[in-house]
């Protein structure tokens, strides 16, 4: 840092990653001149409209967050894509997503995604610096932001998953959200996920299969001992010795299917039937998957009464 500056300009530098906007500048002490001077010098560089570097070379990924800041002006804070990537649910993108104050406008910044929110304060993380949304709020403006309702319910996962935050902090953020879209939707993916389903997979075989044909509710997730090994099943009804296990993948190698077979030959001397299903059987073949699942936990015991979901649904009711 150029000695000159004062230690008050010194300690805001480091703080923001070597970054100062024209106003903080003059504020702190310097003339519009010597503002300049360093500008046409080099040893500062523009990286924005009245926001600098004040070192020479490429800008590194924090400083560019805070230039983005900077330009986007008091209150503003680092959110949907940007704010993940700070809390490392997702990688890093080029844009950087900025939400500021709903009553402002910010005209003429290049490379960010600039969004408008009423409630800035109560999203912000009250300590993380650069400044950013609170995981929940990212988790939820993400959803938001979605193209489908799948890519919506992949970031509720993702959250949840990766133990970023839980069901519960989350419904909690989104019942600040009255009029979010899919709220209702995201409620009930948010209650399957807190009943221990890990993936958009899971969530799509209570929708689609399990609950629509009145089967049992399976424990989502269950921990299994094979021999010293402890593995987690998908979904057990254990009462009934069957497990139904999901698989997205479309293909697998060698070695991953005989992992399989061998945890399925294990799981048969431990008593347990298991059942493979892939995405495109739970999402197009639902109906069938279910009719399945139902004849073979009937034949493991299971009292209860399968029911079509609606007209033409192969599922057949069938009185205990």
């Amino acid at each position: 840092m150029p000695r000159e500056l004062s230690s008050a300009a010194r300690e805001l530098l480091t703080l923001q990653s070597g970054v100062i906007s024209r106003i903080q500048a003059l504020e702190l002490g310097l003339r519009a001149d010597q503002v300049r001077g360093r500008l046409r010098a080099g040893s500062w560089q523009q990286l924005h409209w009245g926001v600098y570097a004040a070192f020479t070379g490429p800008p590194p990924r924090e400083a560019q967050l805070w230039a983005a800041l900077l330009r986007s002006g008091t209150g503003a804070v680092l959110s949907h894509q940007t704010a993940a990537e700070l809390h490392r649910l997702t990688g890093g993108t080029t844009a950087i997503h900025v939400t500021v104050p709903y009553a402002r406008r910010v005209r003429g910044a290049t490379g960010l995604i600039l969004h408008r929110s009423t409630r800035i304060s109560a999203a912000r993380h009250p300590v993380l610096l650069p400044p950013r949304t609170r995981v929940e709020e990212t988790v939820i403006d993400l959803t938001q932001t979605a193209r489908t309702y799948d890519e919506a319910v992949d970031w509720l996962c993702r959250a949840c998953g990766g133990r970023f935050t839980t069901p519960a902090h989350l419904q909690e953020a989104l019942g600040q959200r009255k009029k979010a879209r899919f709220r209702g939707e995201l409620m009930a993916g948010l209650a399957a996920v807190a009943d221990g389903a890990h993936s958009n997979l899971e969530l799509r075989y209570v929708r689609a299969v399990e609950r629509p044909h009145g089967l049992p509710a399976a424990r989502r997730q269950a921990p299994v001992m094979l021999g010293r090994a402890r593995r987690y099943l998908d979904n057990l009804y254990e009462e009934y010795g069957v497990a139904v296990e999901l698989d997205g993948q479309i293909a697998h190698r060698a070695e991953d299917r005989w992992r399989d077979r061998h945890r399925d030959n294990a799981l048969c001397g431990a008593g347990i039937i298991a059942l493979h299903y892939s995405w495109g059987d739970v999402t197009r073949r639902g109906c069938e998957v279910a009719a399945e699942i139902a004849t073979i936990l009937r034949g493991h015991g299971w009292p209860g009464a399968p029911r079509p979901c609606g007209r033409g649904c192969p599922v057949r009711h069938r009185q205990p």
